[in-house]
């Protein structure tokens, strides 16, 4: 027979055991995919996002990251969070400018430069990029920019003429646009593939970070990168209303906690990325270039032509952005 002690100890571990079922049928469980590979300095802030969630939380909500677009193509994530295949997702922002101008702001080139700006940007720019995703049932939590875009080329250039003709890696419409303006010939190519493409001539110069740069060895595909500045553009993490709307609010509030932090933490990641990837690329070969004038100038002109055209075609919300970021 069993003693009292016994029977009670026994019916604790069953409660115990009973409890952490219900917590494990209680607990969420979200896949989410990311563009970029696990080095990056955006894939690396998403994963301590994720642990900060699963911390914050007691393991209610876990987030499994999918890098490198490994669950979905960079250019399907944000459908497929919109159509509720995944519960959150990170893209590139600036792949939307061609839903609506205000998307692709950030990559407007000479609008804003430098970090102090962009942050004034976003505020600005914020506002409206939620209530036009809100229309497509998605809630943005949270920003981070990529440090200021150089030029990567396999040889100097010292002004716009010098890229005539260039087969040119673009990521999204803006830059291609910027490309066609300057009289290169623009190609998709997301950073994954960015090796091979220079290896097999696919392209022969890109503009991007010096994340980007030093995350795929540029040095063993060209050698100059021109520090030109260009603009400061964003990835955007936003997660699917429904299914934030299942969670329950100590989850919400949780997970909007994480993501006010991993923005903070992203955009101070980002600012050191910037002098830590310059410093790689130099140690390995690549030449660093300061602009001359004459380049700036062409480039510059060119930004100029594409923000008469972008307000021109931004409406109502381009004028609001613009007017608060000034």
């Amino acid at each position: 027979m069993k003693t009292i002690s016994q029977s009670i100890s026994a019916g604790l571990v069953g409660i115990a055991m009973s409890a952490a079922l219900v917590s494990a049928a209680n607990a969420d469980s979200w896949d989410m995919p990311t563009p970029y590979p696990d080095k990056t300095f955006h894939t690396v802030n998403i994963i301590e996002f994720a642990n900060d969630v699963e911390s914050a939380t007691g393991g209610k909500l876990k987030i499994k990251v999918h890098s490198a677009g490994s669950l979905f193509k960079h250019k399907e994530i944000k459908n497929a969070v919109r159509g509720g295949q995944v519960p959150i997702g990170e893209f590139f922002l600036g792949l939307l400018a061609n839903e609506d101008p205000a998307f692709g702001i950030d990559t407007q080139p000479f609008l804003a430069t430098n970090y102090e700006d962009a942050r004034k940007l976003w505020a600005a720019q914020r506002p409206i990029v939620e209530k036009l995703l809100d229309k497509q049932n998605l809630m943005v939590l949270y920003s981070v920019p990529w440090p200021p875009q150089g030029l990567y080329t396999k040889k100097e250039i010292a002004s716009v003429e010098d890229l005539k003709g260039m087969k040119f890696r673009t990521y999204n419409p803006t830059l291609e646009k910027f490309v066609n303006l300057a009289g290169a010939a623009p190609t998709q190519v997301e950073v994954p593939d960015i090796p091979q493409a220079f290896a097999t001539g696919r392209v022969e110069a890109m503009i991007t970070s010096p994340s980007t740069g030093a995350n795929s060895k540029a040095w063993d595909y060209l050698s100059h990168y021109t520090d030109i500045q260009a603009w400061v553009p964003k990835n955007i993490v936003v997660v699917n209303k429904s299914a934030f709307r299942k969670l329950d609010k100590d989850v919400q509030e949780a997970l909007l906690a994480a993501a006010k932090k991993a923005e903070a933490r992203g955009w101070q990641m980002s600012q050191e990325e910037t002098a830590a990837k310059v410093a790689i690329l130099k140690a390995n070969g690549i030449q660093i270039i300061e602009p001359s004038d004459a380049l700036m100038g062409g480039l510059k002109k060119i930004g100029d032509e594409m923000m008469i055209e972008w307000k021109t075609g931004a409406g109502a919300e381009g004028v609001e952005i613009l007017t608060s970021y000034k």
